[in-house]
């Protein structure tokens, strides 16, 4: 008799899950409480994959052998809540995915930066010839990839809604690039519970696997002493006293492990910032414990681009330059992005807060910040939080109207920067869409 999965929500996951069920021989249900694209309608149908919109029907899932719920579904709904108490075993997509393939997993979680490391991780493997693929939160599902191009090395960028529901799933190679809070209001506004979603990466491990973390992060460095892990801890960003650490010293980027120590010139490396310093650093060491030479690893640093939405120069009109940031939806992102401005500064902010504290940002806009557009349907917190210590705040209800108040304030040699530091949902689809509107309303200037 065929096993029985069924999906709740038919998203980026849910689709690639179904897909891969499907392939494996399974009895699959997709249910999901919003409405479900057309394109992805003919696509279960041609697949004989029975689906639901805009409800969950309860009786068509108690049978079920495994839940998968897509991780923007929080683990407190009433239904997932019925549906464990008929002890059916709730798993996330990379844990189904994982089941179905012997690659080697390198999984990078983290609050920022996590995507440029995965797309600098992916970059050295591939121009180093490796068979692999880029997946999980940026580009394709994890299980739609291991359904239909099973790689041999895997690089999954991994929230931590991913990892919430993980049994056996073990990356080979597992990367924290730091903690900071973020979607504090899916842990119950716990820092501590949040953290403790992103160590779960680890919670498998053993003894031939790393660990790679930020040092430079407190909290994290604090959090990985009191971890029980058989993987080999390696921290990057600071020397200290380990024997094996990835550090920086006289422009290298220096990696010592167990066996060897390596030397990596940074001269002219084209992504600026001690962020990406550290992303480089944690992209190196992984390539390096996968024996790849430091030439490939230099090679490719050289050539990276960046990550789009990710302090993205978009034009220059007038002298005032635009940037795009539109993936920066915490305060910690936003920090990173007004620390590398140079120039006075028109930021734009706002979407929907997820349990954000200003705080820290305080010094950087008194120091850099010349104007203040709010771009959100509710901006009360934004504007209290920085009411005090800005000359000129406007709000605003869409991404032109944004764009024009912005362009009209910013004068020459100044930057008019998108840098939301919330989520998007209130007026865009995601991040991307917030993106692409902010460069289009640039062009239309």
């Amino acid at each position: 008799m065929k096993e029985k999965i069924v999906i709740l929500g038919a998203g980026e996951s849910g689709r690639g899950t179904a897909v891969l069920a499907k392939k494996e021989g399974f009895e699959v249900f997709v249910s999901d409480q919003g409405s479900i694209s057309l394109s992805t309608k003919q696509m279960f149908d041609r697949l004989e994959v029975e689906w639901e919109e805009n409800q969950h029907t309860l009786s068509k899932m108690s049978n079920a052998n495994y839940i998968m719920k897509s991780p923007g579904i929080p683990s407190d709904t009433a239904l997932l809540q019925s549906l464990q108490e008929q002890k059916i075993p709730l798993i996330s997509e990379i844990e189904f995915a994982s089941r179905f393939t012997n690659a080697t997993l390198i999984g990078i979680t983290g609050s920022n930066g996590k995507t440029t490391t995965a797309m600098m991780t992916y970059q050295i493997l591939k121009n180093a010839g490796y068979d692999v693929a880029l997946a999980g939160n940026i580009g394709n599902s994890f299980a739609q990839e291991v359904a239909e191009n099973d790689c041999q090395y895997f690089v999954l960028e991994i929230s931590s809604f991913q990892l919430d529901n993980i049994v056996n799933f073990t990356p080979h190679i597992g990367v924290i690039t730091n903690i900071t809070p973020d979607h504090l209001d899916r842990y119950n506004h716990d820092f501590i519970q949040y953290l403790k979603s992103k160590l779960k990466i680890t919670e498998n491990q053993t003894e031939r696997d790393f660990l790679l973390f930020n040092a430079m992060d407190d909290q994290l460095k604090e959090a990985i002493q009191k971890i029980d892990t058989q993987a080999t801890i390696h921290p990057f960003g600071i020397k200290k006293n380990h024997a094996i650490a990835t550090y920086e010293e006289d422009d290298h980027i220096v990696i010592q492990t167990q066996k060897n120590k390596t030397m990596i010139n940074t001269m002219e490396f084209p992504l600026k910032g001690r962020h990406n310093l550290l992303n480089a650093m944690a992209a190196s060491t992984v390539a390096h414990l996968l024996d790849i030479s430091k030439e490939t690893i230099r090679e490719s640093l050289l050539n990276f681009k960046g990550a789009p939405h990710r302090l993205e120069p978009v034009l220059k009109i007038q002298n005032i330059r635009y940037i795009n940031d539109s993936k920066a939806t915490n305060v910690n992102s936003v920090y990173f992005a007004l620390e590398s401005m140079s120039t006075p500064t028109v930021w734009i902010v706002g979407g929907v807060d997820k349990g954000n504290d200003y705080e820290i940002l305080y010094p950087l806009v008194r120091e850099k910040v010349k104007a203040i557009i709010c771009l959100g349907v509710d901006n009360n917190k934004i504007i209290d939080a920085f009411q005090p210590i800005t000359d000129i705040m406007v709000e605003t209800q869409s991404m032109k109207e944004a764009v024009r108040v912005a362009h009209k304030i910013a004068e020459k040699n100044e930057t008019v920067l998108l840098s939301p530091a919330c989520a998007s949902f209130d007026l865009f689809k995601n991040y991307e869409d917030r993106g692409n509107q902010f460069k289009q309303a640039v062009k239309e200037l």
